[in-house]
């Protein structure tokens, strides 16, 4: 069997080819194209020379849906609302996200006030009917909206998780009079309670439903002419994997698709390894995203924002920064060096590329300290690294500080290195984690570089740099399994409620679940469940997701798993009335998974060792060793300074670290 995964960065697209009867890996690394992103998937697969006819699973992670939300260029929304509840998305949420600037401004509606259309109907919070839907209404509608250009409608009814005829019955007319367009409803997208944060999802995934059609729809050609004969599949943001059938109806579901792949391959490496607790730290080269994993349990959330946009589809509790190989440096109206978020990207890159920037970013840097050399294989080697672009880049700006360009270059790094260690205090230490007790798993492209040092700042004892760091989020789509999550609504007093109420709403979501998974050819025996219930205390206004373990008999137990739960969170439990708000279900269809196989290589430190160089570390030049990690032998240890090269990353061992080869060709970092 031979399984393909693909993820596309802002950057660079890292493909992964995995033959189980051989065992071997195969990956590459090709640039980006915002123009045309799968014609440079297609140009990935042809480096690596396989034929599609022979893949048995594709397997892909995108950033189209992220990227369309933050740069504003989804399609023309129209929404249909219920009588009276046009303001809803403009209204919004009465909170400020610049609590002292009282010129601050509420992101921009992706549906204009002029595109809502208010429908005559209506329902009672406990789904009763007040107000039948006007037909003849929705009909008017639909003629106004067919002289439009095909575009995208949100439908989106007031109570509609409880009762979803009403949606449903709209949608059926619209999607039969207007073929041509994206259709969807709020009911099939997050059938939860709270109006603003379900219709403005609903309206995201009609924002970047035409882009992701149209995108899927010319990758399925491409794939089919060059000869994919299977169902292809893409990573989504709860972390398993969904036809493409299905990331078209519900696109938002794969708004973080790219990081979720790493996140989901240190789970699986965590557990190979007997590593328990983990902090994912994936650099790329236009930002950083780090997930906290306790227990080898992967967090979801659904309180995740893009761009100040509330998405509440089930998401893996990724925290990104701006920080990434490619981001700019530069002064600020006060004379202060900053780095990021703005990227460099992959056209026209960092200057050192040689392919027209002209911009210092964090890769400049690293290469006027002597971290990374010219010779060092940018996308399998079709860059070029050239030092005399990068230092006259970080000099424009040294002149501007009145520092040396080494100078210069090492406070980009570790301007850099503190917003990625912000980035993980935000998920570890506010969040009442001691990053001490967890192992930095550094990947990306750019991660093993600087994992050491944002090991330093955060006092972490032991680093982890996975095989192929710069590839690993692709391969984490090949070990992902098939998964749709599902969430309704179900508000009660814990102390008033019985368990068996609760399964019974979970027994029916579960039915329904199993039934879908039946038909995209799902055996039953591939497929299990988890539950999780969302509580709060009586008076607050957003929950906590709380696991239910197989082994909960009584109410009482579940109550006091919130209590935990709670005090974890933040740091006190209360007395107060426990009500339950939702009940979510993920299932999961496990799939046929790569092997790890175990690293023998007869090698030794001196045919590694393949240059010696002059490295900057803390204001001194250091003469350091440079060995291929291809050859490095297991259980040997280096003691730093030293640089380890591969195609795709560098590891930089600085001065007080040691590092060792483990079993299957991983890095161990420590600190000595």
């Amino acid at each position: 069997m031979k399984m393909l995964g693909v993820d596309v960065g802002g950057t660079f697209v890292d493909i992964v080819l995995y033959d189980d009867v051989s065992g071997v890996f195969v990956s590459t690394k090709v640039p980006s194209s915002l123009h045309n992103p799968a014609d440079a998937v297609l140009n990935g697969i042809k480096e690596i020379d396989v034929q599609l006819e022979t893949v048995d699973r594709f397997v892909h992670g995108i950033t189209i849906g992220t990227n369309t939300i933050l740069e504003r260029k989804g399609a023309p929304v129209w929404m249909l609302t219920t009588e009276g509840f046009g303001d809803t998305l403009e209204i919004a949420r009465t909170n400020r996200a610049a609590l002292y600037n009282i010129k601050t401004l509420k992101p921009p509606s992706v549906v204009p006030r002029q595109n809502v259309i208010e429908i005559k109907e209506r329902l009672e919070a406990s789904g009763k009917v007040l107000k039948s839907l006007d037909i003849s209404e929705l009909d008017n509608t639909i003629e106004c909206l067919s002289n439009e250009r095909p575009a995208a409608v949100a439908i989106c009814f007031l109570h509609s998780y409880i009762n979803r005829k009403h949606e449903e019955d709209a949608a059926i007319l619209l999607r039969k009079k207007l073929p041509q367009w994206f259709i969807c409803t709020s009911s099939e997208v997050l059938p939860e309670m709270r109006e603003y944060e379900r219709f403005n999802t609903a309206a995201l995934n009609a924002y970047i439903g035409p882009i992701i059609v149209e995108y899927l729809d010319q990758l399925e050609a491409l794939l089919n002419e060059a000869g994919y004969k299977e169902v292809a599949y893409l990573m989504i943001s709860s972390g398993g994997i969904i036809n493409v059938d299905r990331a078209k109806k519900f696109p938002i579901q794969t708004v973080l698709s790219g990081p979720a792949g790493g996140v989901a391959a240190a789970v699986n490496l965590g557990r190979v390894l007997g590593l328990n607790n983990m902090i994912t730290y994936d650099m790329g080269g236009t930002s950083t995203d780090v997930c906290l994993i306790q227990g080898l349990s992967i967090p979801l959330t659904t309180e995740q924002y893009i761009n100040q946009y509330p998405i509440r589809a089930p998401q893996i509790e990724i925290n990104t920064v701006g920080a990434g190989g490619g981001s700019i440096a530069w002064m600020d109206d006060g004379q202060i060096l900053k780095v990021g978020p703005r990227s460099a990207g992959a056209t026209p890159g960092p200057a050192c590329y040689g392919c027209g920037g002209n911009e210092p970013t964090v890769t400049d840097a690293n290469i006027i300290l002597g971290r990374l050399s010219i010779e060092t294989k940018i996308a399998g080697g079709s860059i070029k690294l050239n030092s005399a672009l990068a230092e006259t880049a970080i000099r424009r700006i040294s002149k501007e500080i009145g520092l040396t360009i080494k100078k210069t270059a090492e406070g980009i790094l570790r301007i850099s290195v503190a917003r990625m260690v912000s980035a993980i205090k935000q998920i570890s230490v506010s969040r009442g984690y001691d990053p001490r007790d967890f192992v930095l798993v550094a990947f990306g492209g750019a991660g093993p570089l600087h994992a050491a040092f944002v090991a330093e700042e955060l006092d972490i004892k032991h680093v982890l740099v996975p095989l192929s760091p710069g590839n690993f989020s692709a391969y984490g789509a090949l070990i992902s399994d098939v998964r749709h999550d599902y969430v309704q609504t179900f508000l009660a007093k814990a102390q008033n409620s019985s368990l068996s109420s609760m399964y019974a709403l979970f027994n029916k979501m579960e039915k329904v679940a199993y039934e879908v998974m039946l038909k995209e050819n799902i055996q039953k025996k591939q497929i299990s469940t988890n539950r999780v219930c969302g509580m709060r205390y009586v008076g607050q206004a957003w929950q906590l997701n709380v696991p239910i373990p197989e082994e909960v008999r009584k109410i009482e137990e579940l109550i006091d798993l919130f209590h935990e739960a709670h005090e974890q969170r933040y740091g006190y439990r209360s007395a107060d009335s426990v009500e339950f708000v939702a009940c979510s279900l993920s299932v999961i269809a496990n799939v046929a998974k790569p092997r790890l196989m175990e690293c023998e290589i007869d090698s030794s430190l001196k045919k590694a060792s393949v240059d010696r160089r002059v490295v900057f570390f803390s204001g001194e030049e250091h003469s350091t060793p440079v060995y291929n990690r291809d050859l490095l032998p297991r259980s040997e240890k280096i003691n730093g300074p030293a640089i380890i090269e591969e195609m795709g990353a560098v590891t930089v061992v600085p001065t007080g670290w040691t590092s060792e080869i483990g079993k299957f060709g991983e890095i161990h970092l420590r600190r000595i």
